[in-house]
């Protein structure tokens, strides 16, 4: 069996997780107190139009796909796209208002822990299951109290506190 998606799971768990680190680091090397997360956020909305229209549209004439777009998936799209940035713009917010630098795995940990549990549920809500909450099996409950509890270990617990 291909295993592929399991390779770019793990590659999208690595840049994500690298994702805050690298923010903040930019955020401080733009040397503006004031003003550096929005400085560094304006270049990873550089990087995602590198990444994201350029890579997309690069996959897409490779594979020599269709340019129709139904405007339904276009309007599903954008909407995942701006609470994707609203997210990290948050997290640049996030940084902001924290106290001091070490406060930015806290941050990390808090968001990395709670999206999938959001994720889960509103998956779950939007996909019912046949049977209903009956069908949801005590492991899946499991989960999401231990992405929980694991936050909120990493928040409390962080090295340095």
């Amino acid at each position: 069996m291909r295993m592929t998606w399991l390779i770019f799971a793990f590659m999208t768990v690595a840049s994500w997780g690298l994702y805050g680190v690298f923010l903040h680091r930019g955020q401080v090397s733009m040397g503006d107190l004031i003003h550096g997360r929005y400085k560094a956020f304006l270049f990873v909305g550089f990087a995602y139009l590198l990444t994201a229209v350029i890579g997309s549209a690069i996959m897409l004439v490779v594979n020599g796909a269709t340019w129709s777009f139904p405007v339904k998936g276009m309007l599903w799209s954008i909407l995942a796209g701006l609470v994707g940035a609203m997210g990290a713009f948050c997290v640049l917010l996030a940084f902001g208002s924290a106290k001091s630098a070490s406060m930015v795995p806290v941050i990390m940990s808090i968001v990395f822990a709670g999206a999938p549990i959001v994720n889960a549920v509103v998956a779950t809500a939007t996909h019912p299951l046949a049977g209903g909450l009956s069908a949801v099996r005590w492991p899946f409950i499991l989960g999401i109290l231990l992405a929980a509890i694991g936050g909120c270990l990493v928040t409390l617990y962080r090295p340095g506190s």
